[in-house]
C-alpha cells in the first residue's frame, strides 16, 4: 500500500492550508483502488493529479476511486477526476468513482459530471462490474 499526503503551505499567511488529502492505493490483479479522503479542492488538485497519474501507470484495466471519505470537492478537484478519466481512456483503463458522500454526490449532480463520470453508490464495485 502506498500513501501520499498532499498539503499546501501558507505563503505569508495569505493562503489557507487545505485539509490533508490521503490517497492510499491498493493494487489487485486487474485493477487498482485508490481511496481518497479529505477535501478535493484547488489546493490539493496538483498532488491529486500527480498521484492519480502514477496510479494509472501501474493499474490494471480498472481504476476505482473510492470517494466515501472525501468530505468536499470543488470544481478544481472534480476537474482532476475528469482529466484522469480522459487520460485513462487513452491508456485503455476504465475509471469508476465509488461511494461519494452526500456533498460530493451533490456536486457531481449539480455540475452534470455524474453523467460524464461513472459513479457507483457502493465502494465494492469491482465485484459488480465487468470491464
Amino acid at each position: 500500500m502506498t500513501t501520499l499526503t498532499a498539503t499546501a503551505t501558507a505563503t505569508a499567511g495569505l493562503v489557507r492550508a487545505p485539509d490533508e488529502v490521503r490517497m492510499p492505493a491498493h493494487r489487485r490483479p486487474g485493477h487498482t483502488i485508490v481511496a481518497l479522503s479529505g477535501a478535493l479542492d484547488g489546493a490539493a488538485a496538483p498532488a491529486l493529479r500527480e498521484h492519480l497519474i502514477g496510479a494509472l501507470r501501474h493499474s490494471g484495466r480498472l481504476l476505482i476511486l473510492d470517494l466515501r471519505e472525501v468530505a468536499t470537492a470543488d470544481a478544481a478537484g472534480l476537474a482532476v477526476l475528469v482529466g484522469i478519466q480522459r487520460r485513462a481512456a487513452g491508456l485503455g483503463v476504465t475509471v469508476r468513482l465509488a461511494a461519494p458522500g452526500p456533498q460530493v454526490a451533490a456536486q457531481l449532480r449539480l455540475t452534470a459530471l455524474g453523467r460524464a463520470l461513472t459513479v457507483h453508490s457502493t465502494p465494492d464495485i469491482h465485484a459488480e462490474i465487468a470491464v
